[in-house]
């Protein structure tokens, strides 16, 4: 049986990424290796302002448009759990969100472009984007202007709902836009047996916090997918003393424009009245991440189209109300987030994740083809 050699060198390189994760803005040895596996490959990196992370490019010999492919190389902070040969050598760091897989995808991506440049009509960058877990990661590559002539953009991710051999691929919206909220509550402290000469933040923070669900239960249409999650409160310090604040925050994960601006000012809202009604100063810190992940329906379709006529199994993207900076690609770029099976396993994020490599050079050849023909396309609707 003939070897299929990319797999090999995909899995070679696959395996040392996953055993050398580096969390966001620290993906220093990433950087270094990417840039060595690309050099020794003869393509071209471009020079931007970059820390860790890169842009390579491919240009093809004919002039024509130009489209992005886009992969992540950050890591979480989880003490890996699987028993993999090549499980991490860090601890406290683990691959388990299939970063590893991203970048190695579109690196052999960029190995299948290379060889088939001087037929190529147009320009591919290639995007290894750090900290996309810090949720802003996308905003290093937007900011360096690497991509102010991109006319279509291209994104992965592994997908532990479907085996390997199937793409995820979905019109609309698929992962939520991702937000959070601060809420600081003051009142005055006393001693616990006179409750009456103080102002009891504790007895404000409980009431907002089973108010705060109402958004969901009874502000939005009850069709419509979205939460609200309180993760981490304080308050006090000891068992006799009503203290001066308290504070709480969390996230809200919405999947359409209006109701996240809705979430945003009912939140407002009610921090406002609850502080009115107990009596306490309260204040409220809004911290805006990434929208939501909304596909483009032309580009989608496209991509569709693509697997199909290669007999690719596709199926549609599993919605999730977890984020992807993605969406600030998307909010510049038209384009389609493409989900690749990998392998039913533990979910994203668990210690025991992991993707199978067998579908590193079925990934890797699709995405070659979709942005060898996504150029095509364009170039056929537009003039060169």
């Amino acid at each position: 049986m003939k070897k299929d050699l990319l797999q090999i060198e995909l899995e070679t390189q696959f395996k040392w990424f996953h055993a050398h994760p580096e969390l966001s803005y620290q993906e220093y040895e990433t950087t270094l290796r990417i840039k060595k596996l690309l050099k020794e490959h003869d393509i071209e990196i471009l020079d931007l302002p970059l820390n860790t992370g890169l842009v390579a490019i491919i240009r093809g010999k004919y002039p024509g448009p130009v489209i992005a492919l886009r992969s992540d190389i950050d890591a979480l902070p989880v003490d890996e759990e699987t028993d993999l040969q090549w499980r991490s050598k860090s601890e406290g760091k683990m691959h388990a969100c299939g970063h590893d897989f991203h970048l190695t995808t579109i690196y052999g991506t960029a190995l299948l472009l290379k060889k088939q440049q001087e037929n190529i009509h147009g320009t591919v960058k290639l995007i290894f984007q750090p900290a996309e877990e810090s949720s802003l990661g996308a905003l290093k590559i937007i900011e360096s202007k690497a991509l102010d002539d991109v006319e279509a953009i291209f994104g992965i991710h592994s997908s532990s709902v479907f085996p390997v051999g199937t793409l995820g691929i979905k019109t609309g919206s698929i992962t939520a836009a991702v937000d959070r909220f601060e809420i600081k509550l003051k009142g005055f402290g006393t001693h616990a047996a006179h409750p009456q000469q103080g102002k009891d933040p504790i007895v404000a923070l409980g009431a907002l916090i089973n108010a705060i669900q109402t958004i969901v239960s009874r502000n939005t249409d009850p069709l419509s997918s979205g939460v609200v999650s309180i993760t981490h409160v304080e308050a006090g310090k000891t068992w006799n003393v009503i203290p001066e604040t308290a504070f709480l925050e969390g996230t809200i994960r919405t999947l359409e424009l209006n109701d996240r601006k809705l979430y945003e000012e009912r939140l407002r809202e009610i921090v406002e009245y609850i502080g009115k009604a107990y009596q306490i100063d309260t204040e409220v810190k809004w911290i805006a991440g990434p929208g939501a992940v909304i596909n483009d329906k032309e580009w989608s379709d496209f991509a569709k189209n693509v697997a199909k006529e290669d007999d690719i199994n596709v199926a549609s993207s599993a919605v999730s109300l977890g984020g992807e900076d993605f969406a600030f690609y998307l909010e510049k770029i038209k384009g389609t987030f493409i989900q690749i099976g990998t392998g039913k396993t533990y979910p994203n994020h668990h210690p025991k994740f992991q993707v199978d490599p067998k579908a590193l050079s079925f990934a890797a050849k699709y995405m070659s083809r979709l942005a060898v023909k996504a150029l095509l396309k364009i170039e056929a609707e537009e003039e060169y």
